[in-house]
């Protein structure tokens, strides 16, 4: 009787395996169909290009002095590769832009809580500031890669 129980108990747990593969191993089912994603997104993913910044580094100021350091990467997603070049061309510029936002928003507190940065405000103004430098169709999203926060 207990070597039946065992070999009950052996059967059922591979069969339990078994069930776990064959249901969390399956290809992954798309809750977009294909062609409608870049409907879907506005944009066309066959043209688009990214060009990445360098790094931005910030420092926050308060009544103490500099509580902590703020580094970003960005990168933009632009239509073409000629909207690709007007950026690199006038990243310069952006990069002032952007420095000049985030020192004042950053050391005001605006977009922290906590003493944690509010990447979706952060970027929010990433995207109106590049609108601002660049022009209304030339940037189609700022994509933020790295954001890292060290105390000082």
């Amino acid at each position: 009787m207990k070597k039946i129980a065992v070999i009950a108990l052996i059967l059922a747990m591979l069969g339990g395996g078994a069930f776990a593969y064959f249901n969390f191993n399956g290809e992954a089912v798309a809750s977009i169909p294909d062609g409608k994603e870049a409907k879907a997104s506005g944009h066309d993913n066959a043209n688009l290009s990214f060009v990445e910044l360098d790094p931005l580094i910030l420092p926050i100021v308060d009544k103490s002095g500099v509580s902590q350091v703020v580094s970003m990467v960005i990168a933009l997603e632009v239509h073409d590769a000629e909207s690709a070049a007007l950026v690199e061309r006038l990243a310069p510029k952006l990069k002032d832009a952007y420095i000049q936002d985030l020192y004042g928003v950053l050391n005001y507190k605006a977009a922290l809580q906590g003493g944690v940065i509010q990447v979706g405000e952060v970027k929010k103004r990433l995207n109106a500031i590049s609108i601002a430098v660049l022009g209304e169709d030339v940037v189609t999203d700022v994509l933020l890669q790295v954001v890292s926060q060290r105390p000082v």
